[in-house]
């Protein structure tokens, strides 16, 4: 049976949004014959943020030494067994009952295409909800459409709409050892390699709030900012440069072009 896996790395103290996201998940409706799989890693061996979801077959729960969000997802990816992944953050949320289904047409009705990101809700504390302000039109992404946006400081999307083909994060080494944006530098090397679809439906609430991480002093400071920044475009660059492309399936088969597009989503 096909599978989506949706990822979510969870910090020791960071799991009292948990509840509403495993409600949330339990109520996304499926294309007919595929189910959902969630991974929850605990960046920690404490054992209570995994507490706050009830145990489940389709729920796989592991914790490791801390490390991060980009090494609990890597820990993580261990256990996924989906064709498709998605990350969702503990305090973030999916927008609707469809919106893995969305991501799901769209790449099988477009088998060549490697992924799919998604416009982003932020949800303010007092309930507004506001879109990002670099959303690309929906449909088949041009070329560098990402990573040019990251070089010129507003990278079009959030990182954490991506669903992704699994072999295909694998192949290209799944989140760089970056404390921030993590999920942005994945983005861009997925770019680099294969072909991606902006949706038209949101794909993600980000829950904004006072214990988040972008909001400490640390993600905002300058300097850090600029050079994982750097970390990630680096490293997209170095796959555009290096001329191999994704081929499903098969892993990556150098100097393959870009395949057009075979379906249409329904």
């Amino acid at each position: 049976m096909p599978t989506i896996t949706v990822l979510t790395p969870v910090r020791e103290d960071g799991y009292h949004y948990l509840p509403e996201l495993h409600e949330c998940l339990s109520a996304q409706r499926l294309p007919v014959g595929w189910r959902l799989e969630w991974v929850l890693q605990e960046d920690g061996q404490t054992g209570r943020a995994l507490e706050s979801v009830p145990d489940a077959p389709w729920i796989s729960k592991g914790g490791g030494r801390r490390g991060g969000a980009a090494q609990a997802r890597t820990m993580g990816l261990s256990r996924a067994t989906g064709g498709l992944l998605r990350c969702v953050d503990a305090d973030d949320l999916l927008p609707g009952q469809d919106t893995l289904a969305d991501a799901i047409r769209v790449l099988e009705a477009n088998p060549s295409y490697g992924w799919t990101v998604a416009p982003c809700l932020d949800l303010h504390v007092d309930g507004r909800l506001v879109p990002g302000p670099y959303d690309p039109s929906p449909g088949p992404l041009p070329e560098r459409a990402l990573l040019d946006g990251a070089k010129r400081g507003a990278f079009p999307v959030v990182g954490t709409t991506l669903t992704a083909r699994t072999d295909l994060v694998r192949l290209v080494g799944g989140w760089p050892a970056v404390p921030a944006f993590e999920d942005g530098a994945l983005v861009l090397c997925c770019e680099a390699v294969s072909r991606g679809w902006m949706l038209a439906a949101p794909g993600a609430v980000y829950r904004k709030h006072p214990d988040q991480h972008t909001a400490t002093a640390a993600f905002l400071d300058a300097e850090e900012t600029r050079l994982r920044q750097e970390v990630a475009i680096d490293r997209a660059e170095a796959l555009h440069a290096a001329a191999w492309r994704w081929v499903p399936g098969a892993g990556v088969s150098p100097g393959v072009g870009e395949a057009e597009c075979v379906g249409t989503p329904r």
